[in-house]
């Protein structure tokens, strides 16, 4: 019998044009590989329109607050639907940038110096050495990130907006110089990893999403060491926060001529974006997975995790 997959996009979280465009390509994606699929832009009404779909799985498209951060899980693990992607507690553990931090560090992956300030206590004084980043605590996809580079004399002041929209709590990290490097996770496996070159300036979430807002050099060109410690790492990272499906680890690395060689993992996205720029689609196929396998995969998955 066909599966029913209902395909979880939209919410209304900072990525929801984001998540719209992820879940239109995992539905025709879907209904190319035969499975009858309903899209969902969803609503606070969620729980009450997937009872009435009774779809067989739920392929969570979402990006960001409420559909990543273990929230929408719960709802779904209540109504007893299989759904892609990691479960209640990773969703919110990888969510929540520091805490995620302190349990892959306890795991031996590599991570940035950093401390958890207030917004307002950020704006008055630099709470590191610059250059360091800011970023919110729970957001994803770039959203609301302010690099503070070496000689800036004050904190930036566009934390005092009284509309900002990202939260009181902020991550603040030392910024590590160099190139970009990610790597995914599918059926407990790491994929190979691609070195991000932006189009201009840094990975922000304009080159993340644009057509040609950066360049992917896929594999990336590292020592054999470097390649094998950053699958490693991704493989630690995705079991330390206990990730299922496909999770994408991304890193920092400073291999610039006299830099310090410092590795780092930035974090763990455990419902990565599947746009025809995103990164896990690219890495899959370097695998040999097409996209439309990709998808039939995850929804297989799913099920078995009921």
């Amino acid at each position: 019998m066909t599966k029913h997959v209902a395909v979880l996009m939209g919410g209304w979280s900072a990525e929801r044009e984001v998540s719209l465009n992820s879940g239109a390509a995992c539905a025709d994606g879907l209904e190319r590989a035969g499975y009858q699929v309903t899209r969902v832009d969803v609503g606070r009404d969620v729980a009450d329109v997937l009872a009435r779909l009774r779809a067989d799985v739920a392929f969570n498209a979402l990006h960001g607050r409420f559909g990543e951060d273990g929230t929408l899980q719960g709802v779904l693990e209540l109504l007893q639907i299989p759904y892609t992607h990691s479960g209640v507690l990773a969703s919110a553990l990888a969510m929540d940038k520091d805490r995620a931090k302190t349990v892959m560090a306890s795991a031996g992956v590599p991570v940035a110096e950093g401390v958890v300030v207030n917004r307002a206590d950020a704006a008055k004084a630099h709470p590191l050495t610059p250059p360091y980043v800011l970023k919110p605590v729970c957001e994803g996809s770039s959203v609301g990130i302010l690099i503070v580079r070496e000689g800036q004399e004050h904190p930036p002041q566009e934390l005092t907006r009284e509309d900002y929209p990202h939260g009181e709590l902020l991550l603040c990290e030392k910024y590590i110089e160099g190139r970009e490097l990610t790597c995914a996770v599918i059926d407990g496996k790491p994929t190979d990893i691609i070195d991000i070159v932006p189009a201009n300036g840094w990975y922000d979430y304009h080159a993340k999403y644009a057509a040609g807002g950066s360049i992917h050099k896929l594999p990336a060109v590292l020592s054999p060491s470097v390649y094998h410690f950053v699958q490693h790492s991704a493989l630690k990272a995705h079991h330390s926060l206990g990730c299922r499906g496909v999770s994408r680890a991304d890193f920092r690395f400073d291999d610039r001529p006299g830099g310090t060689g410092e590795l780092v993992c930035l974090e763990v996205n455990t419902q990565p974006g599947m746009t025809r720029t995103s990164l896990v689609p690219e890495l899959a196929a370097y695998a040999g997975l097409s996209f439309d396998e990709l998808v039939s995969w995850m929804v297989e998955d799913a099920s078995l995790n009921r």
